[in-house]
């Protein structure tokens, strides 16, 4: 294990430069188009017009299918019937026609006809005219065109007819004409028209010849007014073949099944969805290149810009580019399994683990981070190796688990219980692919179901299982003090713990209250709380060599070191960092434990040992009476070693006030500034004061004062009173 992380350390040592990290994202970037190749590259297969096909070919695009939708047109547009207009203005010249004719025999006859008021001795004979002469005048007010058309009886009755007769004739004419003029006459209908109109005149009161003048003149006006109407027909079935939606060729339709003929509707409809295509295309391996690059450039900036090296960046990105890796070659191996056997066993796919991992080994964004990165592979991997397609359904899974575990590892009751969260899991994943299911509509039976469920639970307990056995090779290698190794260091059984409350029970009890005090102050400024705990657990686990020579675990017996010279007492005081960091190194502890244990005091000063010492002898040095150090460098260390101060200080005070535990706190933490204690450590004053405040709420909780209630007797005297 020592030569993997010597391994990673020098990995990590290249990422310092600027060309390593972008080198490593070229290589995570080909990995990825590696496994993805296959998923987007073209598909061709073999087939023979008039032959079976070998086997069941779906598109992988949508393509309109032009010659089909170009065959619904035309019959669209042979389906729209023909657009016959109605000449209205036919009515109203025929009206107008007949309504001139009874005028110009009216006024024919008008002019003919003798006068009573013409002069004393005019001929009268020469007024009055033959009717073939009435008849030759009439057709001079008609045109040829009109003449032509009435026969010459109908002239004989106009002109012999008196004016009264003739109105009646005219309007009773008029009347029907308009009446089926107003209709539509079609080619084929103008003779029932002509019989319609001639019925209508069948009951005016006039003369028989005037009658048959009439019917003659209506029956001539009785023309044709609907016609073909070609601009309009064409507008229609122009309008009608618009609407025509394209006839496609869906993404995932079945275009021939196995062992079907293959006609050559069936092998015009492969060519059009490029099967038969032997050109290459590089559109799909652009596209996927393009894809990555704008993923991994996006992660490259996250992590060049967004985290400093004080989180340990390169740590994060090495970890963060093996998980990922992990990550995609388990999901092309499910992939690739699935496709084999047919079945869509892609939801055993454990892409929860990823986020586990992620999640425990280093935080939230980036867990958040990777979830998404694989669902978004996801959607090409598990397309089945269909080009073109992508499946949104199993990168919405993939994304959802991982976005569930997160959460549940969030909870305070799941961080050291990877195998339960991975159990609660597998549920929530049975209910979501159920829910897929059925929002598809899609319809299985009840071993499919099963089916179903079982990879779903299969993923979720998977990513469980496969976090538990991968989180001590990335400790291991990396490092790295997980939350999970945390809890298991704070379980009470442990033997440095139990060792502690054996030997040193007061020891013991004040590293239990300091854990509670960091823990709520590293909290409160957003660092890690948990190992602030587990940090003061083991803080003073040296003082169990010498157990005796610290007050705490004394139990008001006689105080060593009113025996001993100030310096033997220091070096014994002073020992049980050093002795405390020596001993968790050998018990194979986290560094940040033992550094915790080092830290802790800083470079502080035995003021009580010192000053006794300078009574003995003036020329005693305050260096010689220093702890050894190093001073605090992660701000966990820094809280620790103000609540061991403000615990052991608050505790000997006989009646400790709200006011007077402020004031304690207050210079504690003033002393330490003072000192430099903080020098090396990037703690604030902002969040020196949020720890001073939350220790002083914690004390006040712990120390605060008792209500002295009366004694039993005078408490009964006083209810007697």
């Amino acid at each position: 294990m020592n030569r993997i992380q010597k391994f990673f350390t020098q990995i990590k040592g290249l990422l310092v430069h600027r060309f390593f990290q972008v080198l490593l994202f070229i290589i995570l970037g080909l990995f990825a188009y590696g496994l993805m190749f296959s998923n987007v590259k073209p598909e061709r297969v073999q087939v023979e017009l008039f032959k079976p096909a070998e086997q069941t070919i779906r598109s992988t695009k949508t393509v309109e299918d032009t010659y089909k939708t170009e065959q619904e047109k035309e019959e669209i547009s042979k389906q729209v019937a023909d657009v016959y207009s109605l000449k209205k203005e036919y009515a109203k010249n025929k009206v107008d026609l007949i309504s001139s004719i009874f005028d110009s025999a009216i006024e024919v006859n008008k002019e003919t006809d003798p006068d009573e008021d013409h002069k004393e001795g005019e001929d009268k004979k020469e007024l009055v005219k033959t009717d073939a002469q009435k008849v030759s005048i009439l057709k001079e007010k008609l045109t040829d065109e009109v003449n032509k058309n009435i026969e010459e009886s109908v002239f004989q009755a106009l002109v012999q007819a008196d004016e009264d007769e003739l109105k009646i004739a005219k309007d009773s004419t008029i009347t029907a004409v308009n009446n089926v003029m107003s209709s539509r006459i079609a080619a084929s209908d103008v003779e029932n028209a002509k019989k319609k109109v001639v019925e209508e005149l069948g009951y005016m009161s006039i003369s028989g010849d005037m009658k048959k003048a009439s019917t003659s003149l209506a029956r001539t006006a009785i023309i044709q007014n609907v016609f073909f109407d070609k601009d309009k027909t064409e507008e229609q079935r122009r309008k009608a073949v618009e609407s025509v939606e394209p006839i496609r060729i869906l993404q995932g339709q079945i275009i021939v099944e196995e062992n079907q003929l293959v006609d050559r509707d069936v092998y015009r409809q492969l060519e059009l969805a490029g099967f038969l295509n032997t050109e290459s295309t590089i559109y799909p391996y652009i596209g996927l290149l393009l894809f990555i690059f704008l993923t991994f450039a996006a992660y490259y900036y996250y992590f060049y810009y967004s985290i400093s090296k004080k989180d340990n960046k390169y740590n994060q990105l090495l970890i963060f580019s093996l998980v990922f890796i992990l990550s995609m070659a388990t999901m092309k191996t499910v992939s690739i399994l699935a496709d084999l056997k047919n079945s869509n066993l892609e939801y055993i796919f454990p892409g929860a683990m990823a986020a586990m991992l992620i999640k425990i080994l280093l935080n939230d964004k980036l867990a958040v981070a990777m979830i998404i990165l694989l669902g978004s592979y996801g959607t090409i991997i598990f397309n089945g190796d269909t080009p073109g397609n992508l499946d949104f359904s199993m990168g919405l899974y993939i994304i959802f688990g991982g976005l569930t575990a997160i959460i549940i590892l969030s909870r305070p009751n799941f961080k050291s219980k990877v195998l339960v969260a991975g159990l609660l899991l597998a549920l929530i994943n049975m209910a979501f692919v159920f829910s897929l299911i059925f929002i598809m509509d899609s319809h299985y039976t009840r071993m499919e179901y099963l089916y179903y469920a079982a990879a779903a639970m299969g993923s979720g307990v998977g990513s469980a299982v496969l976090t538990m056995g991968l989180l001590p090779f990335f400790e291991a290698g990396f490092g790295i003090l997980s939350s999970i190794k945390l809890i298991e260091l704070a379980n009470p059984n442990h033997p440095l713990l139990r060792r502690i409350l054996i030997e040193a029970p007061g020891t013991y009890h004040h590293s239990v209250m300091v854990a509670n005090l960091a823990e709520s102050a590293c909290e409160a400024i957003g660092s890690n709380g948990l190992l602030a705990r587990v940090g003061s657990y083991y803080h003073d686990i040296g003082k169990t060599k010498r157990p005796h020579f610290f007050i705490e675990n004394q139990m008001n017996e006689e105080n060593p070191h009113d025996r001993l010279q100030p310096e033997t007492s220091r070096d014994i005081i002073i020992a049980h960092a050093v002795d405390g960091g020596e001993m968790l190194r050998s018990h194979k502890f986290p560094k940040e434990i033992v550094d915790i244990a080092e830290q802790h005091h800083g470079t502080t000063l035995l003021k009580f040992f010192y000053h006794k010492a300078k009574k003995q002898d003036e020329a005693t040095l305050e260096a010689a009476y220093r702890y050894p150090g190093p001073r605090a460098i992660m701000k966990e260390v820094a809280v620790i070693g103000i609540a061991d101060s403000v615990e052991a200080a608050v505790r000997s005070m006989k009646h400790p006030t709200p006011d007077k535990i402020e004031e304690l706190v207050s210079f504690i933490i003033q002393d330490r500034i003072s000192d430099g204690q903080f020098d090396e450590c990037d703690i604030t004053m902002r969040e020196l004061s949020i720890v001073k405040h939350s220790l002083c709420e914690s004390l006040n909780g712990i120390f605060h004062s008792r209500i002295e209630y009366p004694e039993p007797d005078k408490l009964g005297q006083k209810v007697k009173e």
